[in-house]
């Protein structure tokens, strides 16, 4: 009988796709990518924080219609690595704790709010729904067993992760316990070169100065 049962567990088929696009736009797909590659970041050397975007996350052994796919969930207690779904039987039964969702304009508010039911229902600490077009912002933290809305939400700051939340000119701004702010590729890959930019200028302004000091008999390196 066990041996059969056993066999019966694995049939059960749970896919790494439920069919549907990551992100409905260029800009929905900007702030998961955004806010998944800064808590990433910001966990980069926890090796017990695991960061997804777009997994499919498997709440109860046996259903795989219980389904749910966060554009961002971050998992405290799991070990980093790949994965192709979240079950949750084979991560120490560990709840994703936060979960990330920017909202499309082709979402409708009852999609909205049966997502919410159903992260309050399968254990969610905190739950942040952004609205980059309307830039509007929303969150609830679970108290005595339920989400609750977060209100006021600027200013706010994540119990589990310590990140601040504001909304800028340009939208929202998540800024990590140092003070920096989540920033997209471009906005690094931009830091990056103008960090070594300035790296260059201050080789050049050294070479110069050396230069000057070996012209006047002075040895730069005994400096």
């Amino acid at each position: 009988m066990t041996l059969s049962l056993d066999l019966a567990q694995e049939e059960i088929i749970y896919p790494s796709s439920d069919g549907q696009p990551m992100a409905d736009s260029t800009l929905q797909y900007q702030w998961i990518t955004t806010i998944k590659g800064g808590c990433e970041t910001l966990f980069r050397d926890n090796p017990d924080v695991f960061v997804a975007a777009d997994l499919l996350w498997y709440p109860v052994e046996g259903r795989p219609e219980i389904c749910q796919a966060p554009d961002t969930m971050v998992v405290f207690g799991r070990p980093k690595g790949h994965r192709t779904s979240y079950r949750q039987w084979r991560e120490d039964n560990v709840t994703p704790q936060v979960v990330f969702e920017i909202r499309s304009h082709n979402d409708s508010q009852t999609k909205m709010n049966k997502k919410l039911a159903w992260y309050n229902r399968y254990g969610v600490e905190e739950y942040y729904l952004y609205e980059p077009e309307d830039i509007r912002l929303f969150g609830w933290e679970r108290q005595d067993e339920q989400l609750e809305v977060i209100d006021p939400i600027l200013g706010w700051i994540s119990p589990r992760l310590g990140v601040r939340f504001e909304l800028g000119n340009d939208g929202l701004e998540l800024y990590r316990p140092d003070g920096q702010r989540f920033l997209d590729y471009i906005e690094l890959d931009t830091q990056r070169e103008e960090a070594l930019q300035r790296a260059e200028q201050e080789a050049q302004r050294a070479e110069k100065l050396a230069t000057k000091l070996r012209e006047l008999n002075i040895d730069p390196d005994l400096l």
